[in-house]
């Protein structure tokens, strides 16, 4: 299974992606502030640039397994081997400061307080969670790729349909 997410537009403290499952088109993501981390850069770099639960996580491909987050105390997607970050985690929420670091799923966006914001997000993620278990059920690995495409934002309402 490939989760592809695509970051298209951002502000001052929020990134907001939008992603799909094998192809199909699911929604939107809302993430901490893009500060330009990269996977293929050292950990010192990483660190360097990194403020903690207000920084998006780099740019690579990353297995998903399953953990009980002792935040949520449920069983979340976990993003695994993400360079200078640990216990990244898929899961629900509405606001930025919602994110703690992770990725949150929605069906729409808005915006609050100047700040991007998702929508529906129970609506997003329980479909995507039972996704990745039935996956996981048929021993798939999954795999969850974050790439930029700021460059590609000539209209931004356009890119957002």
């Amino acid at each position: 299974m490939e989760i592809f997410q695509k970051r298209i537009i951002k502000k001052e403290n929020s990134t907001l992606s939008k992603y799909w499952v094998d192809g199909v088109w699911k929604g939107y993501i809302l993430e901490d502030k893009d500060r330009g981390l990269k996977s293929t850069m050292t950990l010192a770099e990483l660190l360097k640039i990194k403020v903690h639960s207000q920084t998006a996580i780099p740019t690579g491909r990353f297995e998903v397994k399953l953990r009980v987050s002792p935040a949520f105390k449920r069983k979340l997607p976990w993003l695994q081997n993400v360079p200078a970050f640990e216990y990244i985690y898929a899961h629900k929420g509405n606001w930025i400061r919602d994110t703690r670091g992770c990725l949150i799923v929605g069906l729409s966006y808005g915006q609050e307080d100047g700040e991007y914001c998702v929508r529906e997000s129970k609506k997003a993620f329980d479909p995507l969670f039972a996704e990745i278990v039935a996956a996981l059920d048929r021993k798939e690995k999954i795999w969850w790729e974050i790439v930029e495409a700021y460059e590609d934002e000539k209209n931004p309402a356009e890119m957002l349909v």
